[in-house]
């Protein structure tokens, strides 16, 4: 079986470094993780990619054509929709290796998730509904807080819907007052069905990788058709056993 991860957030979130972490964390336990990197405008990243999305079309390819002319978006657009066009490429890269584990470093650009269908369902809360897959929303850049800042992030990693519709009451503004029966429903919708909670990474953190890798592997349920492994032991002659 073949396992894998799609990596996606907002430009600058982390991803690709979220991704090579992961990768010398994988390495370090003797396990092999490998990306690739669906991103024709990547400049450069700390992975060696399994399949590399610029060596079908790069960035440059689109803006630099004499005849397409485009700029930096549309050029981000065309090479996705030239990925797309192209399947076949990217499934002979991938190969048909049992027991791959392989973590898709998609681009962050917001104009790909609003102008192409397939990447559209992979923004925000709609991935969830979406893609219908399992979904694991990862807090990054852990290491860049104080531990002042640390602390004041319970409210997010696990929301308490009645915590945020009081701070509302409080807030006395228009706006919460005109659209107060919406945001009770949709506080009614996060604690009926749980949608929404955050995995912190701290990446200078080898217990807080190990957590979030611990998660993704019971959910996407990594490992658990592997044969038990045993191990044979030669039998020692009883002239080499001391006993003291």
């Amino acid at each position: 079986m073949r396992y894998a991860q799609l990596v996606v957030g907002p430009a600058g979130s982390g991803k690709s470094t979220y991704c090579s972490t992961i990768v010398k964390h994988a390495s370090d336990a003797k396990r092999i993780v490998e990306v690739v990197n669906l991103d024709p405008a990547a400049e450069h990243f700390d992975y060696e990619p399994l399949v590399d999305i610029r060596e079908l079309i790069h960035l440059d390819d689109a803006m630099e054509d004499e005849e397409l002319k485009f700029g930096p978006n549309g050029g981000l657009v065309f090479c996705i929709e030239t990925l797309l066009e192209n399947s076949d490429w990217l499934e002979e890269q991938l190969g048909d290796v049992d027991d791959d584990y392989i973590l898709f470093d998609c681009p962050g650009q917001i104009e790909l998730y609003t102008h192409l269908s397939v990447m559209r369902t992979m923004a925000a809360l709609s991935v969830m509904v979406n893609l219908e897959l399992p979904h694991v929303n990862v807090l990054t850049k852990m290491d860049l807080l104080t531990k002042t800042a640390r602390k004041q992030l319970d409210n997010y990693l696990e929301p308490d819907p009645h915590v945020l519709l009081a701070d509302m009451r409080n807030a006395h503004s228009k706006w919460h007052e005109k659209y107060a029966k919406l945001t009770e429903a949709i506080g009614e919708v996060i604690e009926n069905f749980s949608l929404v909670r955050f995995y912190p990474l701290n990446i200078k953190d080898e217990e807080s990788i190990e957590n979030i890798l611990i998660t993704i592997d019971n959910i996407i349920q990594y490992g658990e058709d592997a044969d038990v492994k045993i191990r044979d032991f030669d039998e020692e002659n009883d002239d080499n056993i001391n006993c003291d």
